[in-house]
């Protein structure tokens, strides 16, 4: 049994704070599962970028559904204990689900790139078929990456402390309560996910170089700005999702003298704030989806 207690030197704060998470988590499950279920019945939406769109949506639900409940318990009822397993499940999905939003970003500016770049060729490049293959492959890919940190995880001994203060488990926050070599688990942890992570980050910017160049040989300057509209929200969700986990790696890494209570509502702010804004993005830059 491993025990949670929540933001260290902010206990007194723990029942104002949980309702704020509480909200966005409410209005993070309403907005994404209005938006799954309109896709899924609204025939006209059944394009590449509404499809992508709702599967983004779907792992949003699953990122913020991972950490999100326990927080809340832990400030509602003192609910701090939770099961090596339950640990090991919590990590997987929260792992999970990051590593598939950032393949799927990676589809929606591949969508883009067709779009803009060949866009006479759009609906035979990304058919139904092309479509449920990149997502499989997506998924696929965030499993074979994951899975290992599972195994390296249950075959550690824990003989040390079982407290943690945080709000959820995490990889490396697991691995260091054992009392046992870690090395593997800091380089397979740090490394494989990271190099997954920014290979997505690099080909994004790479397609996006690519779409600027082929917007700005638009004859007139309307087109220009229609398809920079287009593309406009998955660049802000791009940036929503990518740099507040650079900021949190670097603060981890460097910030010794920020207060651990910071890292740790900066990580809880992580999974809440995105899924939460996410539909809100698309909702007002996408004129078919507010319809």
């Amino acid at each position: 049994m491993f025990v949670l207690t929540g933001i260290p030197g902010l206990k007194e704060l723990h029942m104002w704070i949980s309702i704020s998470f509480c909200l966005m988590y409410l209005v993070a499950v309403l907005e994404n599962g209005i938006l799954i279920c309109v896709v899924a019945v609204e025939a006209s939406l059944h394009e590449p970028m509404y499809l992508f769109l709702s599967l983004l949506a779907f792992w949003d639900l699953i990122l913020s559904t991972s950490t999100v409940p326990k927080a809340l318990s832990i400030f509602w009822f003192d609910d701090m204990n939770i099961s090596f397993g339950g640990c090991v499940t919590q990590l997987f999905f929260m792992h999970f689900a990051f590593v598939v939003e950032s393949g799927i970003l990676l589809a929606m500016a591949f969508d883009c790139y067709v779009a803009n770049c060949y866009p006479l060729r759009y609906t035979t490049i990304l058919s139904l078929g092309v479509i449920g293959k990149i997502g499989s492959v997506v998924v696929l890919r965030s499993f074979a990456t994951v899975f290992p940190i599972v195994f390296l995880v249950k075959h550690l001994p824990f003989c040390r402390t079982n407290i943690i203060a945080r709000t959820f488990y995490e990889h490396m926050g697991l691995a260091k309560l054992a009392c046992a070599d870690i090395t593997i688990n800091i380089w397979y942890g740090i490394s494989v996910p990271l190099l997954s992570v920014m290979l997505d980050m690099v080909t994004i910017a790479i397609s996006y170089v690519l779409i600027l160049r082929a917007v700005f040989r638009l004859p007139s300057q309307d087109a220009r700005l229609k398809a920079l509209s287009t593309c406009g929200s998955h660049v802000c969700v791009i940036l929503m999702f990518y740099l507040p986990g650079i900021f949190t790696v670097i603060a981890q890494c460097f910030g010794r003298k920020i207060p651990k209570h910071v890292h740790i509502l900066l990580a809880n702010l992580y999974v809440l704030v995105p899924p939460m804004m996410n539909p809100i993005i698309y909702g007002v830059k996408m004129k078919q989806i507010r319809e």
